[in-house]
Parts: C-alpha cells; sequence; structure tokens
C-alpha cells in the first residue's frame, strides 16, 4: 500500500490502539491521539503523532476517528459528552472497541442523530499483526463513508465489510469468539490430558497445527450442512461423537482431571440423541442449541 496524507485520531492506547496508531504513522498519516493515561501517548508523539488534550480535541482534529478501547460502555463514556458533541457534526467515527450487535446499531443511531456517521469494526488479529496482510478488520456501516476512508483504513491490514447493517461485524466477532472460545478450551483440555499421561504438550500443539487444513475445512463443511439445514449424509453422526465424548468422561474422571469439558459436550450430544438427532451428522447439535429453555 503506498503513504496516505490523512488526518486520522486514535482514541484508546492499550496494546492494541498503540499498533493501530503506529500502522498508520507508518503509512504516512497525520496522526492524533488521546489516551485517559497521558503517558502513553509519549511513546507515539517521539514517532510523529500529536497529543490531544482532550478527546474532543482530538475527534476535532480529522475527518476520521478509531476508537479502540475495551467496550462500547466504555466508548460511551469518552464520545457521549457535551464537549464532543459539539465537534461531531461531519466526523467519521470507526468503533473498534468490542460491543454485541445491538450496541454496535445504538451507536450507529446515536452518531447519525448527532450529525455523525460510525462504522462499527472488529478485529481479528492479535496487536503484532496489525499493519499486516495477517490482520482482518471487519467493518459494517455506511458504504460510502466506508469507501471514503478505505485507503486510510487499508494501513491496518485486510478489510473486510460486511455490508450496511451496523451489527454485522459485531455478529461475525462473536461468532469467531465462540469458536475459538471452544477451541481454547478444547486444547488445554487435549494438553491436560497429555501432561497427566507423560506426553508432550508441545507436541499435542504441534499434531494440531498440523491437522489445522482438516479442521479448516470441517470448519467450512459445518458452516455449509448448517446454511442448507441438511444433516442426513454423515461421515461421523452424533451418535458415535455423544459415545466418544461419554469416553472421555470416563478418561478424565479415572485420570483424575477436571472433567468439565468432555462433561458439558457429552451432555449436549446425549440430548441430541435423545430428540432422535443420533443418527445425523454432528454439526446436528444445533437443532437442540436453537431451543433455549
Amino acid at each position: 500500500m503506498t503513504g496516505t496524507t490523512d488526518k486520522v485520531t486514535v482514541i484508546g492506547l492499550g496494546s492494541m490502539g498503540t499498533a493501530i496508531a503506529q500502522a498508520f504513522i507508518a503509512h504516512g498519516a497525520q496522526v492524533t491521539v488521546w489516551n485517559r493515561n497521558k503517558s502513553k501517548m509519549d511513546a507515539l508523539v517521539l514517532k510523529g503523532a500529536t497529543a490531544a488534550a482532550s478527546a474532543a480535541e482530538a475527534i476535532a482534529a480529522g475527518g476520521l476517528t478509531v476508537i479502540c478501547v475495551s467496550d462500547y460502555k466504555a466508548a460511551d463514556k469518552i464520545i457521549r459528552t457535551e464537549d464532543v458533541l459539539k465537534v461531531l457534526n461531519g466526523r467519521t467515527l470507526v468503533q473498534l472497541s468490542t460491543g454485541t450487535p445491538k450496541e454496535a446499531r445504538e451507536m450507529d443511531a446515536w452518531a447519525r442523530q448527532h450529525g455523525a456517521t460510525c462504522l462499527n469494526g472488529d478485529i481479528l488479529a492479535w496487536p503484532r499483526q496489525i499493519g499486516t496482510g495477517e490482520a482482518t478488520i471487519a467493518i459494517s456501516g455506511n458504504e460510502l463513508q466506508f469507501k471514503e476512508h478505505e485507503n486510510t483504513l487499508l494501513a491496518l491490514g485486510t478489510l473486510n465489510f460486511l455490508g450496511s447493517e451496523p451489527g454485522h461485524s459485531a455478529v461475525l466477532f462473536a461468532s469467531v469468539m465462540a469458536y475459538l472460545a471452544g477451541s481454547w478450551i478444547g486444547f488445554v483440555h487435549g494438553a491436560l490430558i497429555s501432561e497427566k499421561e507423560g506426553y508432550s504438550p508441545e507436541q499435542f500443539g504441534a499434531l494440531i497445527h498440523n491437522i489445522s487444513p482438516m479442521l479448516a475445512a470441517e470448519s467450512k463443511h459445518m458452516g455449509r450442512v448448517i446454511e442448507h439445514n441438511s444433516f442426513s449424509d454423515p461421515e461421523s453422526t452424533v451418535d458415535t461423537t455423544g459415545h466418544d465424548l461419554h469416553l472421555l468422561v470416563q478418561h478424565s474422571e479415572e485420570a483424575g482431571i477436571s472433567n468439565e469439558l468432555p462433561k458439558f459436550a457429552a451432555d449436549l450430544f446425549q440430548r441430541a440423541i435423545d430428540a432422535g438427532y443420533g443418527k445425523e451428522e454432528h454439526a446436528a447439535i444445533i437443532k437442540v442449541m436453537r431451543k433455549v429453555s
């Protein structure tokens, strides 16, 4: 990507916000920064950023403001103030804080009410990946404003525009977070089994790395069968997986390790078996998960 001379403001300078500001600086933007803890601005000033005295001053410095704090509630305390409202008209906010789809829609409506535009986004990357092709930023909201600022935002990584529905980036992030939570807990339980039985957790991690293409293909397959509600041509059934999970509970109890994860999973699959889905593809457990008690 070529450099930019755009004016960009970054509010929130945790590890991710700092990485975002550094990426903009590296691509030639005129960057203004603001953070509650003023000391976090010092290193960025040495790299060429301008420190603002307040959030309102920071937003007034340019047409594009990227907000990256812990969540939408923290962002609201910063931007929903009388001082910010005085300078908000005509500005574009890119909200990269974590929030729910409902919060993203509310933020979009609030911004429009005050003459501004809000692009709601979510970061699918670690701070060290920001500014490279390894970082993906999902964004939803006003398409015209996205296109206007797209070249500037490309400094952060690969952009995935999800359309004009403001909550869609948060929908994608929540979906990814659900997947990651399950995979992280599952990996740690597997490492616990390895550790307890005298096998190397590092070698277990290497095995997961080696079979990751198969796991990626499985994720794509599961998305397809759920999308089309087509569970009748299984390579692995709910019955088979449920049986294996009950054995995993047994193993945990025999090994004297936590059985929290396998018991939760085994109980969920057993509910699907009891509901008559045992001969279907294991993704069919979504049928019982769709029913909120």
